[in-house]
C-alpha cells in the first residue's frame, strides 16, 4: 500500500495529471488538485476534514509564492505539508501545533514520510496525520 501512495505521489509530483482523485489507502480515496507556481508543482490534497479556510489558505500558499515561503522555507527540492485530522490543519487562524511542513528534500517520498512523522511527533491523536500539501521541482 505505501508503495502504491509513493508510485500515485510520484505521478502527481512530476505534474503528470492536473486535477484527479488518488487512492490513499485501501478503502479511501482523496481528491487532488495541482498547480504549477514558477519552478515548483504544488498538489493539494483535499482531505475531508479540512474546512473552507483550510482550502482557501492552502491554495493561496499553492498560488502565491510568498505563502508558498512561509510553508516551505528552503528553497529547492521537494516539500511537503502534514496535518492529523483529529488536531485539523488550523484552529483560529493559525496552523494547529501538530501541521508540519518539511522542504528541501532529494525526493517526494521522503518529503511526505518526513512531514507525517514530525506531524505524528506533534501531535497527541490516534488518527495518523496525512499529507496536505507537496511541492515538487517543475519537470
Amino acid at each position: 500500500m505505501q508503495v502504491m501512495r509513493q508510485v500515485y505521489q510520484g505521478l502527481f509530483l512530476a505534474g503528470a495529471l492536473a486535477s484527479t482523485t488518488i487512492p490513499t489507502g485501501v478503502f479511501a480515496e482523496v481528491a487532488t488538485e495541482t498547480t504549477q507556481l514558477g519552478d515548483f508543482t504544488i498538489t493539494l490534497y483535499l482531505q475531508d476534514f479540512l474546512t473552507a479556510d483550510d482550502l482557501t489558505t492552502l491554495r493561496i500558499v499553492a498560488k502565491d509564492k510568498n505563502a508558498l515561503a512561509l510553508f516551505v522555507p528552503a528553497g529547492g527540492g521537494f516539500a511537503a505539508l502534514a496535518a492529523s485530522p483529529e488536531d485539523g490543519f488550523t484552529k483560529e487562524g493559525m496552523p494547529t501545533t501538530s501541521a508540519s511542513a518539511i522542504s528541501g528534500l532529494p525526493d517526494a517520498a521522503t518529503a511526505a514520510t518526513q512531514a507525517i512523522a514530525a506531524c505524528q511527533a506533534a501531535s497527541k491523536a490516534k488518527t495518523a496525520c496525512v499529507v496536505l500539501l507537496e511541492v515538487a521541482p517543475a519537470q
